[in-house]
């Protein structure tokens, strides 16, 4: 049977006439633009996330933006992001003529390597931005530290990762800055462009509120250049009524994982990543040489509440991972690759000091290795099976 990498309406549609009543209220009452469903809907994130501030925005894009304009990142500044992800990290760097640093990542958990950081702040560092990526939370306490060592500002690029957890706290909420993305691929997706910044500092809250509608404050009085970062009221309300589920679709889709990893690791050559070899490239090679490794299937650290955004496997081997991704695509499995070119290598970036893009090679070579299956709630048992059955067939 034909599996989709994603079925949004699986999700959406059993919840048709809560969604029609959100929309029929929003309607009524007309206020399209911060209307009292924005203010419900940031409480909301707030009490979920332990937030003290949550900030409904038109974009997890311009939740970036929002941050970096909040933190003062003025052009020529530096900020460290990851070389693997998704384009809008650094490209909100970049729109404000600040100059993104590229940082490898672990082969592990593709998150920041820490240590790669380190080796390229400079006296132009101002701010570090760790993406949590697939839905898992990057090594916080290192990067937390080494922000505070150099008097870096610290914002969590959450887009993917809105409740999961790093030793207890929740992703975005740790820095300076969190930022969520309400993307309808996300784990909560809703139904066109939507995003959250939250903070705990009431200073920063308060400087993000004015600049998120025109930097006005009162209206028409501008003392700032803001822009127009306002998530409308209809978004608010039709998302309210999907975040008092979020808590089973975050575990349905822990239980998919935990599904496929144990169906997945009966198939010869398949083999689930070991944290023991995080951030060590040479010793993780040799195991999975050891172990004949074709397929490695990504893992959850002990001290780590992952939610699953993606469930990302590496596929061994020059060429290997578009054979693996063809033959998927003829057996009508849904799959992606999440990403094929990393930031340092995008062409937009090509006239980027050499220093900003140098030493990204795991990054590099995890561009030509990963591929994304499906991983989405509500996904059944037999379409689970049906996608291990496929990867069987190939191996």
């Amino acid at each position: 049977m034909p599996v989709p990498l994603l079925d949004v309406n699986a999700q959406n549609s059993p919840l048709e006439s809560e969604l029609q009543a959100a929309f029929t209220q929003v309607l009524k009452h007309g206020r399209f633009i911060m209307g009292p469903e924005m203010e419900t809907f940031e409480k909301e994130i707030a009490a979920m996330t332990g937030a003290k501030h949550a900030l409904a925005v038109s974009s997890g894009t311009d939740a970036l933006l929002l941050a970096l304009m909040a933190l003062d990142i003025k052009p020529g500044d530096e900020v460290l992001c990851p070389a693997f992800t998704f384009f809008a990290t650094a490209g909100a760097v970049s729109r404000l003529g600040a100059v993104p640093v590229f940082t490898d990542i672990c082969p592990v958990c593709f998150n920041l390597d820490v240590n790669d950081a380190k080796a390229k702040i400079t006296p132009k560092t101002k701010a570090i931005i760790p993406v949590h990526l697939f839905g898992q939370c990057a090594d916080m306490d290192p990067i937390l530290a080494l922000a505070k060592e150099h008097n870096l500002r610290v914002i969590e690029d959450a887009a993917q990762s809105i409740g999961s957890q790093y030793k207890g706290r929740q992703s975005g909420t740790m820095g300076d800055f969190g930022t969520y993305s309400f993307f309808p691929s996300k784990n909560l997706g809703g139904f066109g462009d939507g995003g959250m910044l939250v903070t705990n500092d009431d200073g920063l809250a308060e400087f993000a509120r004015v600049l998120r509608n025109h930097g006005a404050k009162p209206k028409y009085y501008h003392q700032y250049v803001g822009g127009n970062f306002r998530m409308d009221t209809l978004q608010c309300a039709l998302l309210s009524v999907k975040v008092k589920r979020y808590a089973q679709y975050t575990s349905e889709r822990q239980r998919n994982a935990t599904h496929y990893t144990a169906e997945l690791l009966k198939l010869p050559g398949v083999v689930q990543a070991d944290p023991a070899h995080c951030k060590c490239t040479a010793t993780q090679d040799a195991w999975l040489a050891a172990n004949n490794a074709k397929i490695v299937l990504p893992v959850s650290y002990a001290h780590n509440d992952h939610i699953w955004n993606q469930f990302t496997l590496r596929v061994i081997g020059e060429g290997k991972r578009d054979s693996l991704l063809a033959h998927l695509q003829a057996h009508k499995i849904g799959c992606e690759v999440y990403y094929p070119v990393t930031l340092d290598q995008q062409q937009c970036f090509a006239d980027l000091p050499a220093t900003s893009r140098a030493g990204c090679e795991i990054s590099h070579r995890l561009a030509g290795e990963v591929l994304s299956i499906p991983i989405y709630g509500e996904l059944t048992e037999a379409q689970r099976l049906e996608v291990v059955a496929a990867i069987a067939s190939w191996l």
